[in-house]
């Protein structure tokens, strides 16, 4: 369970993010989104103590992200191409990974086979570098380093953009499948209103920092984010 409580981050005298309350149970595909400069980047990274709030907090599992450390262990996450290792190669590493979360490496073999159809044959054995890779790839690679270790929660920030339409239609079985079978929870945000719609429960529109739609009836989903952003 994530809990988010009177959470503000300020900047002067601009508030960017103002949440009063939020609760994303377990096993929850959960969406965020929202225009250019809502929060939902902002959000992800106080949730996962990368900024401070001005005020408010956020707890994982009834752990205060910024007074304790122990959640980290149980949370992946992929935000941007700086949370990389930009000087290894893919299969660098993903051994170091290996090595920081105590996998075996037969685990790291079971672990990179859910990627073999999302890597597609461009990602391992390559030599190439983290840093010449593109940027569709290096989005796989860092999904892929976001769900090392048996997270029980991941964060994607932006997931399907610089993908191509199949490796987009990939990544989606693959999140269905991880949420499915591993009882993993979620936290997606993306522009892409079709495949957010798609694979979350429940979606949540930021507008100016705020709150403004909290959606848990699939059906209705995208007819109403179609009114929101097109009125």
């Amino acid at each position: 369970m994530i809990t988010v409580n009177q959470l503000k981050k300020q900047y002067k005298d601009a508030v960017v993010l103002d949440v009063e309350n939020l609760e994303i149970p377990s096993s929850q595909c959960f969406g965020l989104v929202g225009n250019n400069g809502a929060g939902k980047t902002t959000l992800f990274r106080i949730m996962l103590d990368l900024v401070r709030a001005t005020s408010g907090k956020v707890t994982i599992n009834g752990e205060d992200v910024a007074q304790t450390e122990s959640w980290k262990a149980r949370v992946g996450a992929y935000l941007d191409e700086h949370m990389l290792l930009s000087y290894l190669t893919p299969d660098e590493y993903f051994e170091s990974l290996r090595k920081i979360y105590g996998m075996s490496e037969a685990d790291l073999r079971l672990h990179l086979e859910k990627f073999v159809d999302l890597f597609n044959d461009e990602v391992l054995g390559k030599k190439k570098y983290i840093r010449d890779l593109s940027k569709g790839n290096l989005k796989k690679v860092g999904i892929a380093a976001a769900l090392m270790g048996n997270p029980e929660v991941v964060f994607l920030d932006e997931p399907f953009e610089n993908l191509d339409p199949s490796s987009q239609i990939r990544l989606k079985k693959l999140v269905l499948r991880e949420t499915e079978n591993s009882r993993r929870t979620f936290l997606i945000s993306s522009h892409d209103l079709n495949h957010v719609t798609e694979i979350c429960d429940r979606i949540v529109l930021l507008e100016k920092g705020k709150i403004i739609r909290d959606l848990r009836e699939k059906e209705a989903m995208m007819s109403e984010l179609e009114a929101y952003f097109t009125g």
